[in-house]
């Protein structure tokens, strides 16, 4: 277990790696046919390529390594790790001076995803991607055994262990103060790491039930009776009709009130 405060999820602690051209952080360089990396006003002469195809790989993984080291936080305890596929070998692609780097739009390095490439400074102007995966191996709570839906997740039903965040897109509940308590959203598996998808708030009341709300305004706050008109969890808006028939909307309290603000 690291000594570094653990983040609640990966979104709260780490933010994907980015790449922008004409930065700190430039695209890759061809001058002539010898290839070159530009990191941070630093160059790193490659050697002398025949075949762009074949070079673009290596190089790119090589600058995603440098992005990675340069842009992830201080004391996080992610390990993180950088592949970066090959592009058809029957690929030609025309000579040119300066290639650069960019994301795909709705894209970002985390988990598969792929890496564009195109030529900005050729005769003939091309675009290529190249298929990255990012993965990120941190503390996370596995399940020890299958938990049903609806089960109430107790703190024996996982262990601490060392998983990939970026494996699947939703966040990892590195904190179990956030998964303990909780109730299974899905039939879940042994050997799964908890994530937020897969638990939700139990239940405080049902459609229908009678409701404490308290309406609050600047400097006072009002206690009444309501019916709620659709179930409410921990944090949840729920709508309740009062008893003189006006519908207000509220956040559900950890004591199971209707809090709203006037």
């Amino acid at each position: 277990m690291p000594a570094n405060p653990i983040p609640s999820s990966v979104d709260s602690f780490f933010s994907p790696v980015w790449i922008r051209a004409g930065g700190v952080l430039r695209a890759l360089c061809l001058a002539g046919l010898g290839l070159a990396v530009v990191l941070g006003g630093g160059a790193a002469q490659a050697q002398t390529a025949t075949d762009p195809v074949l070079d673009l790989g290596p190089l790119t993984q090589r600058w995603l390594d440098d992005a990675l080291v340069r842009n992830q936080a201080a004391g996080s305890p992610l390990r993180m790790e950088v592949s970066v596929g090959s592009l058809d070998s029957r690929l030609r692609l025309a000579p040119c001076s300066r290639v650069e780097p960019y994301l795909p739009a709705g894209s970002r390095l985390w988990g598969r995803t792929r890496l564009g490439l195109r030529c900005v400074d050729g005769a003939t102007a091309w675009n290529v991607f190249l298929p990255v995966t990012i993965k990120a191996f941190g503390p996370a709570w596995v399940l020890t055994s299958n938990v049903a839906p609806g089960a109430i997740l107790a703190p024996n039903d996982a262990i601490e262990a060392e998983v990939d965040w970026a494996a699947e897109s939703a966040p990892v509940m590195a904190n179990p103060d956030l998964w303990v308590g909780q109730i299974a959203a899905r039939q879940l598996v042994a050997g799964q790491a908890l994530r937020q998808a897969m638990v939700k708030a139990p239940l405080l009341f049902r459609a229908g039930a009678q409701v404490k709300v308290v309406a609050q305004g600047p400097g006072y706050a009002v206690t009444s009776a309501g019916q709620a008109l659709s179930a409410g969890a921990v944090g949840q808006t729920v709508r309740v009709r009062m008893d003189n028939g006006r519908i207000v909307s509220g956040i559900v309290s950890d004591g199971g009130t209707v809090d709203v603000t006037l």
